[in-house]
């Protein structure tokens, strides 16, 4: 199974204090865990709706 590295507790404050102040709407899912280096790989098993009994 592949390990899930979360980003540091004070880069995801920072992150959050920025994101407060700007006006845009908030990015994706995906361009948030870009910008803070969250290299979160999640197997083809795992994905939801592709188990089939």
């Amino acid at each position: 199974m592949s390990e899930v590295k979360h980003p540091p507790k004070h880069l995801v404050r920072e992150y959050l204090e920025r994101r407060a102040r700007d006006t845009a709407p908030p990015p994706t899912p995906e361009e948030i865990r870009r910008q803070l280096g969250w290299g979160m790989l999640m197997p083809s098993d795992l994905k939801i709706g592709t188990h089939r009994s």
